[in-house]
């Protein structure tokens, strides 16, 4: 049986599926055009945050949402639904729009969504043009990508969810300034950012996105699907701006290593995959890479970390912390 007979679900119990990228390239390109036309309703409504984070996409328990997002009526809601697949628009004043994700093109997938917003009652123009695409195409105009295999979804989306939660646990024992884990569709991938508190200087020539990321020291690690110069997925790990002897960095698991392509730390998935304990593994390469950047970075650790009550051996569901 190949991936194409598969119906969405007879993989289910794969914790950790396969996800090769030339398998699910056009359903993979054809969603990340899904995603910035809706990250751009985001972008266009949502009062600026700090390192643009009023962009991304969050994690739901069904797929991806934007979050509330302010309008003339009220908030709404934009949720890319990855169980049933469905797009839905949520009103505050109740009203609800949904759009079946199936294979279709970007100009249509476009139309019927930007129709859908104003019979919501939400008036928003977009410059159409994506974003970190190898050949930008308005989306209007785009009716060359137009591919959607449920399968290939279901498994990124399965996978994704679980790095969310590996991510949350590396997460939580940082006390300065850290962004929420959360999905860039600039880029497609799953992040999360540790900043020193130090200034840095962006790099030169930097556009606005970059002026506005990296005016501070950060420690930015991931998960991404793939891409053409890089075609399979896997796990990320940089610090900006990068010290000196970073490469020569010890780290854990086995299988992270600093990657001379890509000029920052890098696992593959399918070494995880393959693993004793995906999730271990994964946190394990988070924390060994951020105990690396900080080291030649001269972090100052001790003013920046402290465990929680959730960090080491798990709590007895009847220790919770008593109320102030």
């Amino acid at each position: 049986m190949n991936a194409k007979d598969l119906q969405p679900g007879d993989d289910a119990a794969e914790m950790w599926p396969a996800l090769p990228f030339d398998a699910w390239r056009d359903t993979y390109d054809t969603l990340h055009l899904w995603t910035q036309v809706v990250g751009k309703v985001k972008l266009e409504l949502t009062p600026f945050l700090n390192e643009w984070w009023e962009v991304p996409l969050q994690l739901s328990a069904r797929g991806l949402t934007t979050s509330t997002i302010p309008f003339t009526g009220g908030a709404f809601e934009i949720e890319f639904d990855f169980v049933d697949h469905n797009l839905a628009i949520r009103t505050s004043d109740g009203g609800k729009k949904a759009m079946t994700l199936m294979p279709r093109s970007v100009a249509d997938f476009y139309a019927e969504f930007m129709a859908a917003l104003r019979e919501s009652g939400i008036e928003v123009t977009l410059n159409t043009l994506p974003q970190q695409v190898e050949r930008p195409i308005p989306f209007e105009q785009d009716h060359e990508h137009a591919a959607y295999d449920r399968v290939y979804v279901d498994r990124w989306w399965r996978i994704v969810t679980r790095v969310g939660i590996a991510m949350e646990r590396y997460r939580s024992g940082f006390v300065g300034k850290s962004s929420p884990v959360q999905f860039y569709w600039g880029d497609f991938d799953l992040s999360q950012s540790r900043f020193s508190g130090k200034p840095a200087q962006p790099p030169k020539g930097a556009g606005r996105r970059e002026r506005f990321a990296n005016d501070q020291e950060n420690i930015t690690s991931g998960f991404w699907p793939g891409g053409s110069s890089f075609p399979k997925p896997a796990f990320y790990s940089y610090i900006y701006p990068t010290p000196a002897g970073l490469e020569t960095a010890s780290l854990r698991p086995a299988a992270a290593r600093f990657d001379t392509m890509l000029n920052e730390f890098a696992m593959d998935y399918d070494d995880v995959r393959a693993g004793a304990d995906p999730e271990d593994m994964i946190l394990e390469f988070l924390t060994s890479t951020y105990e690396a950047g900080a080291k030649f970075g001269q972090w100052d650790r001790a003013a920046l970390e402290q465990p929680g009550p959730d960090v080491g051996p798990a709590r007895s569901r009847t220790s919770e912390p008593a109320a102030s």
